[in-house]
């Protein structure tokens, strides 16, 4: 059961700041553009637990394969495309444009531009919103986002004393003038910089912040197992029921086969998930390895255009994708509540409140960081104190909720969730036959996102 906060957060931004960074489509729902921006399909990799079976291929060898995946799933004559744009996190120097990078290896023209967005785990949403703003401009009229991240292969950096010194000997002229520049190297100088999942303002993790965040609104251990129990059973559910249709198999170097579905999908017991220690704030924290998504390896696309291009080209599409929005607050006390931000917003913008949503599809970066988000949208206090609204946005019919699992089971490539988001919340639309749909998401930064899906 959930409940509301028994009290809130400690540190407190007056309101007019707090919502000073919110970004929202100017689009009404009920005031629809003449040539409104369609998403004709979505695909992707199967997601993988990082360290497995994608563990010898890159970001952009896994962006590539979505590609390929897109075209082969619907007919695309790649040469209609006007432009691409993918988002990734831990970047690759020598494929820092990833997106371009891919599209060149899927054997897309070089005369097609592509650039590549960072946003945390919303980077495939703002790569979404970057292509809805070029076709809702007239600069595109087909165009593919998408995302992708690696995390079996992240790049290790040189202590910050090595590197200096290996650059240093490119001015080197003599043996005696190198090794006398190498002698000044110190032991602390032989350590290597691993890739850190903290916050760079706060120095945080984001599992310490989401414990915090699910004791301020009063999530119990018990409901955040639940929770991840539900969401890998709803997973291994949909796959069986052959809903989860957005997957295309995957070549795999390492196995020298193809992979077809995701690997993390694992319906344990309560008494298992119970029986796990907390993972960030010992001993008595909440959040453990079982109730938050784990590092995953994947990537995504979908293919978007506008409608008047998709019926040129004899396109049946899926949804329309009209109101957006990105929301910014305290990356430190407020570092996971961007969903519930983003969605007052992009529900203000919409006119339209949570009894008009038929589907709801929100990022499970952890079961506390989810349940805290429906409290807050549910808690009068909070929003009015933090939202400047009269009352609560609303209480969130889980009935409507994540009904085919989520980040937690299915997994969360960091660049390329976005996509999975929005492509599974227009294929519960069909399925479910309801008429709108809300995608929403948490990142590093203190982010946020969500967006209206309409059925098509």
């Amino acid at each position: 059961m959930l409940r509301q906060a028994r009290f809130l957060p400690a540190h407190r931004a007056p309101l007019v700041s707090l919502a000073s960074r919110n970004y929202a489509s100017k689009s009404k729902a009920s005031s629809a553009p003449k040539n409104r921006v369609v998403l004709v399909e979505g695909v992707r990799t199967p997601f993988l637990l990082a360290g497995t079976d994608y563990n010898d291929m890159l970001a952009h060898d896994l962006a590539r394969e979505a590609l390929k995946g897109l075209v082969k799933r619907t007919g695309l004559d790649k040469s209609q495309v006007d432009h691409v744009c993918m988002g990734t996190v831990i970047q690759e120097s020598r494929t820092s444009n990833v997106a371009r990078e891919a599209m060149l290896e899927a054997n897309f023209s070089d005369r097609i531009p592509a650039h590549t967005v960072t946003m945390a785990c919303i980077s495939a949403n703002q790569a979404i919103a970057s292509c809805i703003g070029l076709l809702s401009s007239g600069a595109a009229e087909v165009c593919i986002a998408g995302g992708t991240e690696t995390m079996s292969d992240v790049p290790i950096r040189l202590s910050p004393g090595l590197r200096k010194t290996l650059l240093a000997t490119r001015k080197v002229k003599s043996p005696a003038g190198m090794l006398g520049l190498l002698g000044k190297l110190k032991a602390k100088d032989l350590s290597l910089e691993l890739p850190a999942i903290a916050e760079f303002s706060t120095n945080e993790t984001m599992g310490k912040s989401a414990d915090r965040l699910a004791a301020r609104f009063d999530v119990s251990r018990d409901e955040q197992d639940d929770y991840a129990l539900r969401s890998h059973t709803m997973a291994r559910d949909a796959f069986e029921a052959g809903y989860l249709k957005d997957i295309e198999a995957c070549y795999s170097p390492k196995t020298g086969g193809f992979v077809t579905k995701d690997n993390g999908v694992r319906v344990g017991t309560k008494a298992k998930l119970a029986s796990l220690k907390p993972a960030f704030i010992k001993p008595h924290g909440t959040i453990t390895a079982a109730n938050a998504s784990f590092l995953t390896d994947g990537a995504s696309a979908c293919l978007l255009m506008t409608e008047s291009k998709a019926k040129e080209l004899g396109y049946k599409p899926l949804a329309y994708l009209s109101n957006f929005s990105f929301v910014a607050q305290d990356p430190k006390e407020q570092l996971l509540l961007g969903p519930a931000y983003a969605t007052d917003k992009v529900l203000r913008s919409a006119g339209l409140t949570l009894k008009d949503i038929d589907v709801f599809e929100f990022h499970e970066a952890f079961a506390g960081q989810i349940l805290a988000n429906v409290n807050a949208l549910s808690s009068d206090q909070f929003c009015q104190e933090y939202m400047g609204r009269d009352g609560k946005v609303g209480d969130i019919d889980m009935s409507k909720f994540n009904l085919w699992g989520g980040s937690l089971s299915i997994g969360h490539p960091f660049g390329a969730t976005g996509t999975r988001l929005v492509t599974t919340a227009a294929h519960r639309l069909h399925h479910e036959d309801g008429e709108r749909a809300l995608v929403a998401a948490c990142a590093a930064g203190g982010l946020g996102h969500a967006m209206i899906v309409e059925r098509a």
